[in-house]
């Protein structure tokens, strides 16, 4: 039972077109209320399509009642070179700030999202989201961060790719410009309050594991309700077919537990 996706567009708050796909569970009942789960991808040079695969698998992660929302954001490539290129120096606040916005639209549109019931969570970069919107947002009953970085600076030091990052912010982190100072998320761990899952491949070279580290020490040291799996023998993708099927048994324990 695989509903039809649906795509729909807002105007941001910056007045920019955005796009989203909603994604409405099996045994759809449009008399019903559900929950919404607002998924973020990564990249961010990338988009959601309508496509199947282990991370993330829209149907999935709805099939035990949930609506999904899936924005592309700043950042997001298929709208243009500038669209892609205006995440530059804003590498977090605004693509969530969209995300935000989309997913508020979409509980006004959609009389089936129950709005006082969400969650949202993301890998690699939509990782990284989870973690902004920990830092900035006490909306969401619960987060999901699969390959997700804590701290811009030590992700800087230790993933395979660093060239990007420092073009993303404007210089290395010793440069200490606007976006390595305020769009980090570890600098507003005080502000932390929402439960986490958070997930990560051992042999991930992208997001190395000492970021999943940071980010459950840090949940740890603020006593947020938090689970941790690390998976030893996956990289940056959660692939191998029994993995992949603990991974979405977890992710849908952790969601029924904070979305009743």
């Amino acid at each position: 039972d695989l509903p039809e996706v649906e795509e729909f567009w807002i105007t941001s708050s910056r007045g920019k077109k955005i796009r989203s796909l909603i994604v409405r569970p099996a045994n759809f009942d449009a008399n019903k209320k559900y929950p919404l789960f607002v998924v973020m991808h990564g990249g961010p040079a990338g988009s959601w399509k309508e496509n199947w695969s282990y991370r993330w698998n829209y149907h999935l992660l709805a099939s035990p009642g949930y609506e999904l929302v899936l924005t592309d954001y700043t950042g997001s490539t298929g709208y243009g070179e500038k669209f892609s290129q205006d995440i530059q120096f804003d590498p977090f606040k605004g693509p969530a700030d969209e995300i935000n916005e989309a997913a508020k639209e979409a509980i006004k549109k959609y009389s089936f999202i129950d709005g006082t019931l969400q969650a949202a969570g993301g890998a690699s970069y939509g990782g990284h989201l989870a973690n902004w919107m920990q830092a900035s947002t006490t909306h969401y009953k619960c987060l999901v961060n699969h390959a997700g970085l804590m701290n811009s600076e030590s992700q800087w030091g230790t993933s395979d790719g660093i060239y990007g990052r420092e073009v993303m912010n404007g210089g290395a982190p010793w440069s200490q410009t606007k976006s390595w100072k305020e769009q980090n998320p570890i600098r507003y761990a005080e502000q932390f309050k929402t439960p986490m899952l958070v997930t990560i491949g051992e042999l991930d070279y992208r997001v190395p594991l000492n970021n999943a580290l940071e980010t459950w020490n840090t949940l740890q040291r603020m006593q947020i309700p938090s689970k941790l799996l690390v998976f030893p023998e996956e990289n940056h993708w959660i692939l191998k077919p029994e993995n992949s099927r603990f991974f979405y048994a977890e992710v849908h324990d952790w969601l029924k537990t904070y979305l009743k």
